[in-house]
């Protein structure tokens, strides 16, 4: 899943996100496991706001995303600001191809509740581990079931700025654990002031803490810590998002070893 003509409203549509609170966990937990430098991939990147607040502090980033929209908002505010250490990757994350391998990775967002069934969930893991050094810190969250089921789940949101208007509605399928999201947007145009609107759908799918504990320890990623990924405390049975820091335990020639061992 890609946002198309969304990405450039996200940020307006987000602005009550706490940026700030989540650089300031995700740094402390990057010096924490022994990551004060070197390369970072933003796996998910959107438009960027985590990103270049690394960058900031002298992380080399790499930003990836699947949309070009995305990737497009993101370039101008590297343009804006003025930093020179962020490289833009336009990926879809269970093709993950890296030019080497990083120091750290984060993916916040609910990034990886985009990718699904399962198997693409965790081939995405796999790929984000592959390109890990040994010891390499990885920091990513996900919607919790709690969020989909009780929260979200067949409920639909107004979300409203000062030139445009979005419809925010969920469909929750038990069954198939996933949610279809269809979102509609009206805006006006700020030359002719015409109305125009478009809308887009994709879908999130909902993974157990236990699923994704399974799927760090096969492929090497020892978890460290997991919180309440809005508050950053310790994980409660409400809580509507978890975040994850887990450690890369071995590099992939050693996991060959194992397999043949």
């Amino acid at each position: 899943m890609a946002y198309n003509e969304f990405a450039y409203f996200y940020d307006e549509f987000n602005e009550d996100a706490n940026y700030e609170a989540l650089f300031s966990y995700v740094k402390k937990q990057l010096n924490k496991y022994g990551v004060k430098n070197g390369i970072v991939a933003d796996l998910g990147c959107g438009t960027g706001d985590l990103t270049l607040m690394l960058a900031q502090c002298g992380y080399d980033m790499i930003a990836i995303d699947y949309s070009e929209e995305m990737l497009a908002v993101l370039a101008e505010k590297v343009q804006q600001v003025g930093v020179a250490n962020v490289l833009m990757l336009r990926q879809d994350l269970t093709k993950l191809d890296l030019y080497g391998t990083v120091n750290a990775a984060v993916s916040t967002f609910d990034t990886y509740n985009h990718i699904g069934p399962f198997n693409r969930f965790e081939k995405a893991i796999a790929d984000a581990a592959l390109f890990m050094e040994k010891g390499a810190v990885f920091v990513f969250d996900l919607n919790t079931p709690y969020k989909h089921k009780h929260i979200l789940a067949d409920r639909t949101f107004e979300m409203e700025t000062e030139d445009a208007v979005c419809i925010w509605k969920n469909d929750y399928d038990d069954a198939e654990k996933k949610s279809c999201i269809h979102i509609d947007i009206k805006y006006y145009d700020n030359d002719d002031k015409t109305e125009n609107c478009f809308e887009e759908e994709f879908y999130e799918y909902v993974y157990t803490q236990q699923q994704v504990c399974q799927v760090c320890e096969k492929y090497g990623l020892k978890i460290v810590e997991i919180c309440d990924g809005e508050a950053f405390v310790p994980l409660k049975t409400d809580s509507q998002r978890m975040i994850v820091t887990a450690i890369k335990q071995y590099t992939q020639n050693e996991n060959c070893n194992k397999i043949v061992n």
